[in-house]
């Protein structure tokens, strides 16, 4: 079992900078991997950064060059750095990690909200 904490959300105008940061609890030695997404009022869950299987990272189009994310594996940690924020990227941010559980399980935190207006 794994509990995903995430926190840094708020309110911030356009142009600004934010940084979440999500921690994990329990057997973290079974993290695969970890990513953020997103959902905004009235849209779908949508990945916004992610590792890959590979070691790589994905970013979403409409975040590459702005958000950056991290990963620290012995602590069972991620963050997701956020610059240059539009009144789009407004949405409930959750973090996830692919856990080792027999097959590969999703797990999700509860959210941290991030509004961006002026």
């Amino acid at each position: 079992q794994i509990q995903l904490v995430e926190s840094g959300g708020g309110w911030v105008q356009p142009g600004g900078s934010l940084r979440l940061f999500c921690a994990a609890s329990g057997n973290i030695a079974d993290i695969f991997r970890m990513g953020w997404y997103r959902q905004a009022p009235g849209r779908y869950r949508e990945m916004v950064a992610r590792f890959t299987t590979g070691g790589t990272i994905d970013y979403a189009d409409s975040v590459k060059g702005r958000f950056t994310i991290s990963r620290n594996n012995a602590r069972g940690t991620t963050s997701l750095r956020m610059n240059n924020l539009k009144p789009e990227d407004t949405a409930v941010y959750f973090c996830n990690a692919e856990v080792v559980d027999g097959p590969l399980t999703d797990y999700w935190g509860k959210g941290t909200r991030v509004t961006v207006s002026a």
